[in-house]
Parts: structure tokens; sequence; C-alpha cells
């Protein structure tokens, strides 16, 4: 009997440098730490690229016969909009694969859309409004500061420092410049409190794995307390080497007790699967909010995920081998 095969399904960074690449191209670390990874394991394994060139990748899935996929895939020609595409192709194929299904990814890639689920099911979340352009924008609802983020980017694309506006004035002379760059945005009000890094993993249900939260105790003042594209990407910034993961030994049992009812709920509202991350900061009074649920987290050795799995004492290679089982448990 054959030794499984499993395909690496991931989107394929451009060979160019330009904005944001260094998000785009860490698909590829997390594709060759996976593939080390099977190879420990036994597993024979084959890079299959996703592209809008949907024939040569069937093609090249069914070069050889593939028992299940590791879904690496975050964008389709770094358009985001597609990013639950090819779980939708795999899911039409009848081929297993980990990660959540694609209606999971595509609703949490939206912004807006994952808030408006969010406040239908009573879940907090800060009050927000969307601008695409073509009306009056009235922020007499909003209370400042706020924060304006591309609607549907991830990996904190499009967020940084200049991303926060004290005031009206601000943020109407500088939304136009915004979407013309990043198209549809969410404009959210700004919580300047602790910010908390929920994982979930497991299959059929999902367990709890250690809480992250950002230390910015270090970040210098002025700075905005947010974990923006230079402080996760650019090496060279003082927020990359400042915004500090750590597990905090003590969170006070009421605020606890909601972070991990919060997530359990996210994670089972939104029907995410095998695992997740859900972004989540207090307010003044410390009341926690949901900033952002993540359906396939990264997965880089580095990556947040995995930090709080090594945590709860499981290695990269068992974290691997547990994915190898969530799908395996799909194909009885």
């Amino acid at each position: 009997m054959r030794n499984k095969l499993i395909g690496l399904v991931h989107n394929v960074p451009p060979s160019e440098p330009y904005s944001f690449s260094e998000a785009s191209s860490d698909v590829m670390t997390q594709v060759a730490s996976v593939e080390e990874s099977l190879h420990h394991l036994g597993f024979g394994t084959k890079r299959i690229p996703f592209s809008r060139d949907m024939d040569s990748f069937l093609a090249t899935l069914r070069e050889e016969p593939i028992d299940m996929v590791f879904n690496l895939c975050e964008t389709v020609d770094e358009n985001p909009l597609f990013s639950g595409h090819a779980a939708a192709v795999l899911e039409l194929l009848g081929v297993p694969f980990t990660g959540s299904p694609s209606w999971a990814i595509t609703y949490t890639m939206d912004k807006a859309m994952a808030k408006r689920v969010l406040k239908a099911c009573g879940i907090r979340t800060p009050e927000y409004l969307t601008y695409d352009d073509s009306a009056q924008l009235d922020v007499s609802g909003l209370s400042f500061p706020v924060i304006v983020k591309p609607r549907f980017e991830d990996a904190s694309i499009g967020i940084d420092q200049e991303s926060i506006f004290d005031n009206k004035a601000a943020l109407r002379e500088k939304l136009p410049s915004l979407y013309e760059r990043f198209g549809h945005l969410l404009v959210e009000e700004y919580l300047d409190g602790r910010e908390f890094n929920v994982s979930l993993f497991g299959y059929p249900s999902a367990d709890l794995m250690p809480i992250a939260e950002i230390d910015f105790s270090a970040f210098d003042d002025g700075l905005h307390r947010i974990v923006g594209y230079r402080a996760k990407w650019d090496e060279s910034s003082s927020e990359y080497h400042n915004a500090v993961r750590v597990f905090p030994d003590h969170i006070p049992s009421p605020l606890l007790q909601s972070l991990q009812r919060i997530a359990h709920e996210c994670f089972q509202t939104f029907m995410l699967r095998d695992y997740g991350r859900v972004d989540i900061r207090t307010d003044r009074h410390n009341n926690p909010s949901v900033l952002e649920i993540n359906a396939n987290p990264c997965i880089s050795p580095d990556a947040g995920f995995v930090a709080s799995l090594e945590r709860a004492g499981i290695n990269y290679t068992e974290m691997v081998r547990h994915f190898v089982d969530f799908m395996s448990l799909r194909l009885n």
C-alpha cells in the first residue's frame, strides 16, 4: 500500500517586490515548513499553485492521485476577494483539505460582513461604518479616534499608525486617497485597551489554546498601540521589535471567561473548522470586543497561532500530524 500523497495548495506571490509583498511571500514559508514536517512524518508531498489559470491547477492536481490537501491559499493572484475560491474548488472536487470551508473563509475575509454577523449574534465588536466613495460619509454615530482598515485585506495590509484619525476633518481629507489605494474601507472606533489573540485548534470540536497578549509597553510615546503592517512585517521598524507577544500568567477570571466564551462563539457562529484565531481588544472599561476572526491563520513557524500551540506543548510537526488526522477523520 502506497504512502499518502498530500497536496500543498497555495497562492503564487509575484516574483518582483511590491507594496506589502512581505505578507504575500510568507505563504511560501508556510508551504516549506508544512512540507518539511510532512516528509518527517513519512508522507509524500506535491506543491500545487492556485491561480486564475484553472486548467493548469486541475492538470497539476490530477497528475497523480492526491489523498488530501493542505489549503494554504490566501488570495488568488493577489485578490483577497477570492480567498475562499481554492476551498470552493476542492469542495466541488470532493478532495479533503485542511481548515475552514469556503463560506467561512469568505465571510471572515469581509470585515464588514463579519461585524454584521457579530452584532446580529450579540457579540460585542467596535462600532463602525463602511466607505465606498459613493455617498457622503456620516460619522455622527462614531466616537473618535477611529481606525480605517481595508475591508477585504488581512495580515494588517493597509493598517499602520497613519490609519488612526482623531477628528472628522482629518478623516474626510484622507478617505478618498485610501479608497483609491485599497478599495472599500471599514471605519471603526479605535479601542485603546489590551489586545488578545485567542487560538482554537481541533476537529470535530476545537479546543482553546493558551491566550496570547500583545505587550505594547515598549512602544514610543505618541505611537498608537496597534499591530499594523510595520509591526508585523518591517524588521527595520521600532513597532516590529516592540509589539511583543506574551502569554500572561494571570488574566482576571471574568475577563478570561469572556475571552474564552467569545472565541468559542465566533468559531461556531462562522462555522470555522480545524483551526482559527480570534483577535479581541478591551475598551476603557475592560469590556472585550472582537476585532477580527481569522479562519485560516498563518502557520509560519514564527506565527502567533503556532506560538500558542507550542505553549500548549504541541510542536510544529505534531501540529501538522494533527491536521492530517483531522482530514483522515473526514474521509471515514
